[in-house]
């Protein structure tokens, strides 16, 4: 068994891989850039190496820094995580090359399954069922064009090193796609060094089942079961759970034994997990589920898994990796129950759900459910990462049962002053599709403002609120039938609200301020005279940089006539593109704004006048 692991990664997944490590005697070593100096992983390896500045292309995406901090702590093996550098073949070979122990499939199985395109040709030889479209090496814009015709509309637009939700686009009508194609090419291009892209059908009622498989070096490979991760924004996963739902022993078997076969094609070695899209306009059937691709690393979802089997999936892949068989046989692996995760992000629905930056002054998820996090109160969330600050997953003996303890949990989570998803979330939860499990990755696309949560606390919390600021107490003769007694004006999130009482309760001790957590919500209320008074608004028209980023595209010039809603021009920043778009008609009275320029949270970068009348 190993002695010593260095974790190539941060945040969750780097304090999960040392938890696991750790109750197996191991000892760890983190590495951090110079925004993770304080991290929790950090502080919980037991040596941490520093490998340089914060963003990840001069630190956790140089190889050599890393290898050469395993060799300076003395450890053993490295452990890749997820993302980063966990699919890196290169990478993986320098390491065994270094002398060290990879934590992960052989180079080889990772190029075999890296490229999309070279993946599907591998899984056609191997019987096991692809995707339609084109995976050729043609790669002019009118020949795609022409595929893409010729495959009938949608179609999705996939870069072939992609992952991740990133470098995919959905093309509805010929006319758009040239515009999707050379946005998809850009992101491809930015995110993963390779603008290629292959083409397929998109399938209109799509599920995406995705089954973990299990290799070790003795020729063994197993599968541990299905996962169901169709609740998706953006090509993103959302909310994730094993078993999934509708599916039957006859169709388990058949797409768990694909993946089997597809793990055996690449002789695989490791943790991997085989993706899958079903047609699911018929309910799950075994002739409708087609291979999509292969993560050849643990995926950000694999505690579903691990709460449905009672395995550690990162304890076998340490002993795998120690050059020991698979811990269990397939017929000793069987499904206990249900288990849902939801990714909780640092990010707002409100806007769009673009990332929220900051320190996190308040921080509790409470004990409901399981908590895989890389943060703590107090914590800073950076720019310079994805937005991810835990994963919540939770248990039950069925679906229903594991579905409302994870709403509870997220209902009563306070994340404060960064934003949260977890009001999306709960609301995604609860929702009627979900609940039933007639669920496919249009749903959140579909239902748009329905899954938004409520922009205010209720009336209720906040009275109680404003009564516990107050130290209010009953009033003596006080009647149901009373007229409402306004308790004063408050700044709720610094925006003045006046707030009303009708059934005075005892406060508690005055206070400056306070935090109302309600339905995955957090805000703060705080006496008016506490933040001097209302707060400034931004001017009509100004189009502020809702973040730090970079800008990679700009559609107007001063003095143009734009539309309500028509592109400005385009941010990149934590990883993702971000369109901003005119409020209103209008001509542009200011561009401060050029392609390639970094610019500043808030700064100005365009400004739009309203024509008159």
């Amino acid at each position: 068994m190993l002695k010593s692991l260095l974790i190539a990664n941060r945040g969750e997944i780097a304090c999960r891989i040392i938890r696991t490590a750790r109750e197996m005697g191991i000892r760890t070593v983190a590495v951090y850039s110079d925004a993770d100096a304080n991290a929790l992983h950090v502080r919980q390896a037991d040596d941490a190496v520093h490998i340089g500045p914060s963003p990840v292309r001069e630190s956790y995406l140089v190889g050599d820094k890393i290898i050469a901090a395993a060799r300076q702590t003395g450890a053993e093996a490295i452990h890749p995580g997820y993302g980063f550098l966990s699919e890196n073949a290169d990478f993986a070979q320098s390491v065994k090359d270094a002398g060290l122990i990879w934590v992960g499939p052989n180079p080889a199985s990772i190029r075999a399954m890296g490229l999309k395109d070279a993946a599907k040709e591998r899984m056609i030889a191997a019987g096991v069922p692809v995707t339609p479209g084109y995976l050729g090496e043609d790669q002019r814009p009118d020949h795609l064009k022409a595929e893409a015709d010729k495959i009938g509309y949608p179609v999705l637009i996939k870069a072939v090193a992609g992952g991740g939700g990133k470098g995919m686009r959905r093309v509805d009508a010929a006319e758009d796609f040239a515009d999707m194609l050379q946005s998809c090419q850009r992101e491809a291009a930015s995110s993963f060094g390779d603008d290629r892209v292959l083409i397929e059908k998109y399938i209109l009622s799509p599920r995406h089942i995705e089954v973990q498989v299990f290799g070790d070096s003795h020729g063994n490979v197993v599968h541990l079961f299905e996962r169901d991760c169709s609740l998706q924004r953006r090509h993103q996963k959302v909310i994730e759970e094993a078993p999934a739902p509708g599916m039957d022993a006859d169709t388990r078997e058949a797409i768990c034994a694909a993946a089997v076969r597809a793990a055996q094609a690449v002789d695989y070695v490791g943790a991997g997990t085989i993706e899958f899209i079903a047609d699911a306009s018929e309910g799950l059937r075994a002739d409708r589920i087609w291979f999509m691709e292969m993560n050849t690393r643990l995926q950000v979802e694999h505690p579903v898994t691990e709460e449905i089997t009672g395995q550690d999936l990162v304890e076998w892949q340490l002993r795998v990796a120690s050059g020991e068989p698979l811990p269990c046989a397939q017929d000793e692996l069987e499904i206990n129950g249900w288990a849902m995760e939801a990714r909780l992000y640092a990010e707002d629905p409100a806007k769009g759900f673009l990332p929220s930056i900051g320190r996190l002054e308040a921080f509790d998820l409470g004990d409901e459910a399981r908590i895989d996090t890389g943060v703590e109160q107090g914590a800073d969330i950076s720019p310079f990462y994805d937005p991810m600050i835990a994963k919540v997953i939770a248990w039950g003996e069925d679906r229903e049962e594991a579905r409302e303890t994870l709403a509870d949990a997220l209902s009563d989570a306070i994340v404060w002053p960064v934003r949260s998803n977890a009001g999306f979330l709960v609301e995604a939860l609860e929702h009627h599709a979900f609940a039933s499990g007639e669920v496919d990755t249009g749903l959140i696309a579909r239902e748009g403002d329905a899954l938004m949560p409520n922009a205010k606390p209720s009336e209720e919390a906040l009275a109680d609120a404003a009564a516990a600021l107050i130290g209010d107490v009953p009033m003596a003769g006080f009647r149901l039938n009373a007229a409402p007694r306004t308790l004063g004006t408050f700044l709720l999130d610094g925006a003045p609200v006046t707030i009303d009482r009708a059934d005075p309760e005892a406060g508690s001790q005055p206070t400056e301020n306070l935090l109302i957590a309600e339905d995955g919500q957090t805000w703060q209320l705080a006496h008016w005279r506490a933040a001097g008074g209302a707060g400034g608004a931004t001017g009509d028209g100004a189009i502020l940089a809702p973040m730090p980023g970079r800008v990679i595209s700009v559609d107007v010039a001063a003095g143009d006539t734009v539309t309500k809603g028509q592109k400005l021009l385009t941010l990149e920043a934590m990883k993702m593109e971000h369109g901003l778009t005119a409020p209103f008609d209008g001509t542009v009275a200011e561009l401060n704004a050029s392609s390639g320029a970094q610019v500043q949270v808030d700064a100005l970068l365009a400004r739009i006048e309203k024509i008159d009348g």
